[in-house]
């Protein structure tokens, strides 16, 4: 519009210079439109001027103590922007070229304005939104500035609750600082792959099989090269794969354990027995493998186990076998499990065999198996024990064949006993095991639980000499659902706290204990936070429950000392 106008009026003088000066009328009419005209473009030029203003600012700035807040003015971030719906029934009016080209000049010029408007904000509005604006990208990238050391760090307390994986395998996609500390070998010596790759009741299709064995294969050349511990779960394929894969990049490989797994053959073991030279660890149970392969490797290279773990089975006791004619003689850890629905719990055992082959062994466990002792064919009856022995469990959920005779024919020897679980075992009695040579026993776990055998006239007196050869020592003592009398448990309890400073977790739950016992125990045991007061038939039903703490069991001594 300025360039028209000014056109206007340049063309006007024009006329006037060339315009006959002697015209009288005519004249003074052309001088008249000439200075309409310049006025009317004059008033176009102010009525634009005035349609500029000044932006409105949608934020306010708040200086505190430390920092600059910059808070919103505006309710929603889409104010400016207000959708309508059109019309119904609207028509489409048909524009001419003369009103389409007015409409594009209109918005150009709108446009314009507006570009204009926004170059009029202050400089100081502008320097503080790029301060808050850098503040907002620091604190996006926090995790991006930290160093490498606190990240493996960090991740390091997560894998040592969550696993590795899949977390480090997540956390490495984030930006390559976050990649470069995922992959650090320190984070990856204890891994756990369970089967994640197909839902429950499916078949696994051939391309599901290749990317498996391919990530399988990355993961040991890339990750795996300070692997210690290596765990698979619910696996029923590709087991000896993945074995012979973690075997051959991991040389520093010590621990194998497979829970729920099948298809596991002689290639695994072979390939174990080949490159696994500190491998010391077997845990097999619940499992279903090719024994044939596992007693070929134990007979090779069963010198550097120390040790193995299985299910008892039909086929499985072949390594109990095993292990008795001397393939592990340095073997430290031996623990033989059932299933708890199995009904097939019997173990035939040559204790004195056994104690020949693994003179070292220091933890011998049989958990729901009902073993059963067998003689020697040689008939020596001279055997060395377990002299290093500190654990010894032969829990059951069933009846026991566990005599005092056959438990002191097993510990005749270890002196160094510090854990002794006998649950379920319905036939040992106080007088037996006051004849066990281990004075320092920490962890007595006595109870009867699921078992229709408790209630027999030998286990309802004596206990008192348990708690006076073990009060001293005692950390943690079970005697749930046993049938000794009131006045044995009072006279008991009473040894009980007189000697003992280190007990800390006491089961009395199902037992015969009265308010006379339990105020022995509580009195004077500092140390104790945890009692099991449930289903004791001679206490009030408000003190039937367990107590964890020792705030709940001061509590507890304080409603004893009311009711008294």
């Amino acid at each position: 519009m300025e360039a028209s106008g000014s056109e206007a009026s340049s063309q006007s003088q024009r006329e006037e210079q060339n315009a006959p000066t002697g015209q009288g009328e005519d004249g003074s009419k052309l001088k008249k439109a000439h200075l309409k005209r310049t006025l009317s473009t004059k008033k176009k030029k102010t009525k634009k001027a005035a349609v500029s203003r000044s932006a409105r600012v949608n934020y306010t700035v708040h200086q505190g103590e430390d920092m600059l807040l910059v808070i919103s003015n505006a309710s929603s971030q889409y104010d400016d922007s207000v959708w309508a719906p059109k019309r119904k029934g609207s028509k489409k009016k048909k524009l001419s070229r003369e009103n389409t080209k007015n409409i594009q000049t209109k918005r150009k010029r709108t446009v314009c304005a507006k570009r204009k408007v926004e170059t009029k904000v202050s400089v100081e509005e502008q320097e503080l939104s790029m301060f808050a604006f850098s503040q907002e990208t620091d604190d996006q990238r926090w995790g991006q500035n930290l160093p490498v050391e606190v990240l493996v760090n960090i991740f390091q307390m997560v894998v040592s609750q969550d696993n590795a994986v899949p977390f480090l395998c997540r956390v490495g996609r984030v930006c390559r600082l976050w990649n470069a500390a995922a992959s650090s070998p320190i984070l990856w010596r204890t891994v756990t792959l369970g089967h994640c790759w197909i839902p429950p009741g499916k078949s696994q299709l051939p391309k599901t099989e290749k990317k498996i064995q391919d990530t399988v294969t990355w993961l040991a050349q890339n990750r795996f090269s300070q692997l210690r511990d290596f765990a698979l779960c619910h696996w029923t394929k590709n087991v000896d794969f993945t074995l012979q894969a973690v075997s051959q990049f991991c040389p520093h490989l010590g621990s194998i354990k497979l829970s729920y797994c099948s298809g596991l053959t002689a290639k695994a073991f072979q390939s174990l027995g080949l490159h696994s030279r500190a491998l010391h660890s077997i845990n097999i149970q619940y499992s279903e493998f090719q024994v044939e392969g596992l007693l070929e490797y134990l007979e090779n290279h069963g010198s550097q186990i120390k040790e193995i773990s299985f299910t008892h089975g039909l086929k499985n006791d072949k390594l109990l076998a095993a292990l008795n004619r001397g393939c592990c003689p340095d073997l430290e850890l031996l623990e033989v499990n059932t299933k708890l629905d199995s009904k097939d719990g019997e173990l035939p055992v040559c204790i004195q065999a056994l104690q020949t082959a693994c003179p070292k062994l220091k933890t011998f466990r049989m958990l729901n198996v009902r073993p059963l002792h067998k003689t020697m064919r040689n008939g020596v009856d001279s055997s060395p024990g377990f002299p290093c022995l500190e654990e010894l469990c032969i829990a059951t959920t069933s009846y026991s064949y566990m005599t005092d005779k056959d438990l002191l024919g097993i510990l005749f020897a270890s002196t160094k006993l510090r854990i002794l679980d006998l649950r379920g075992c319905s036939r040992i009695t106080p007088y037996g095991l006051a004849q066990l040579p281990c004075p320092d026993l920490e962890c007595l776990f006595w109870g009867q639980y699921f078992n229709s055998h408790v209630g027999l006239p030998s286990l309802k007196r004596d206990f008192h000499l348990v708690t006076q050869l073990w009060g001293r020592t005692l950390q943690q003592l079970d005697l749930a659902n046993q049938v000794f009398t009131e006045e044995d448990l009072e006279l008991a309890m009473g040894y009980l706290a007189a000697q003992t400073k280190t007990l800390r977790s006491l089961n009395l739950s199902g037992t015969r204990i009265t308010l006379r016992g339990v105020r022995y125990v509580i009195s004077r045991m500092h140390a104790l936070d945890y009692l099991n007061l449930s289903s004791c038939r001679y206490l009030p039903r408000g003190l039937k429950k367990i107590y964890r703490g020792q705030e709940e069991i001061q509590q507890l001594l304080d409603k004893l000392k009311e009711l008294v």
